[in-house]
């Protein structure tokens, strides 16, 4: 059951300013400290795991062999320290939960989350080992994450939380993996589920235009600094890659051909997972604005979610692309943060009930 409200900063007109205001509030946060993690695939590239509260700060070994965990997926062009997750991520954190010191003990403490981001092979001022980036059709880096995770952490519960881009490949991996997902559950913010319909909007005339070209010359600038690692994939003309001035210009010119894919709208339909989600067999909480101008509220899919027994939409009326800004004078933390904790309390409370707390 829902218990956040949510009331939309109502000066606050259009979809973009609530993005663009928002993401400039969440901006201002400092840069969180983090542990980090290097894992080498088995292709010999390399992603990275920043952890936000490492294993070694808990003076508690059972507290901590227990202790859930919430990972955190950024979006196209984000990392561990994006506006956005650094405010999702304290908030996380926050949420505490009950633990026994022995199987004999009816006494209980209060402990918190352990919160994870993960970086995409190239960011979070990683250096390319292969010459091979991310993209939205492919999940095998967070499969092989997960299983590291959970082969190191047994007894804990995972969560993961994967935002626009993230939320994608996280939602990818859900419907791939079905009862045998390495997740006890997941939640997918701003996420664009039919990427033919998503392109099409981000197209239009005007400021999704202009958004358009901001994610394009930032994918460029991605591509620019890895250059060197990535020259050898011949069949990519990289002075026309970084004169792209749109996402499916950077698609054309660089993703379809570093993946394979026959065209942008090939890799866009392969990589929307609507018509999938009756495959997720994890809980599933997934939040977007009807005026989220990548997935827009015709392209959500609505009756697919209705029948699904493991997936559940929240759709505000406002909101944005990861915006969620409320409140006359718009203060931290907004409707999204305040709905993960109510999220990841009520997945502590279930987990008590099966465990007999």
């Amino acid at each position: 059951q829902l218990h956040e409200k949510y009331w939309p900063t109502f000066w606050c007109f259009g979809t973009h300013a609530q993005t663009a205001l928002a993401n400039a509030i969440r901006g201002a946060l400092p840069n969180l400290k983090y542990q980090r993690e290097v894992i080498l695939m088995p292709d010999g590239g390399q992603v990275s795991l920043d952890w936000y509260d490492a294993p070694r700060l808990s003076p508690d070994r059972f507290s901590d062999s227990h202790r859930p965990i919430a990972l955190f997926m950024p979006g196209l062009t984000g990392d561990s320290n994006t506006e956005y997750i650094k405010s999702l991520i304290p908030n996380a954190h926050a949420v505490g939960y009950r633990y026994k010191r022995s199987e004999h003990c009816k006494f209980t403490k209060v402990n918190f989350h352990r919160v994870v981001a993960f970086n995409n092979r190239g960011r979070g001022g990683m250096k390319l080992l292969t010459p091979r980036l991310y993209c939205a059709a492919n999940c095998d880096d967070v499969r092989y994450v997960l299983e590291r995770i959970k082969t190191k952490h047994p007894k804990a519960q995972i969560v993961a939380i994967g935002v626009s881009l993230g939320g994608i490949v996280l939602c990818r991996y859900l419907t791939e993996t079905g009862d045998k997902a390495l997740v006890d559950a997941a939640m997918l913010i701003s996420v664009a589920y039919d990427l033919v319909a998503g392109s099409e909007s981000m197209s239009r005339n005007g400021l999704n235009k202009a958004l358009n070209n901001h994610l394009a010359r930032s994918l460029c600038t991605i591509v620019a600094d890895q250059k060197e690692v990535l020259q050898p994939l011949k069949e990519i003309d990289y002075d026309e890659v970084l004169k792209s001035s749109t996402l499916r210009d950077f698609d054309e010119r660089f993703t379809i051909k570093m993946w394979g894919f026959e065209s942008s709208d090939h890799y866009y339909r392969e990589a929307s997972n609507k018509g999938k989600l009756n495959l997720i067999k994890r809980p599933t909480l997934c939040v977007s604005a009807a005026d989220d101008m990548f997935a827009p509220l015709y392209s959500l899919p609505i009756e697919e979610i209705e029948k699904s027994s493991h997936v559940g939409l929240v759709v505000t009326q406002k909101g944005g692309h990861i915006g969620f800004m409320e409140g006359f004078l718009p203060t931290l933390p907004f409707f999204s943060e305040r709905l993960l904790k109510q999220y990841l309390s009520a997945l502590i409370k279930l987990d008590d009930i099966k465990n007999n707390f």
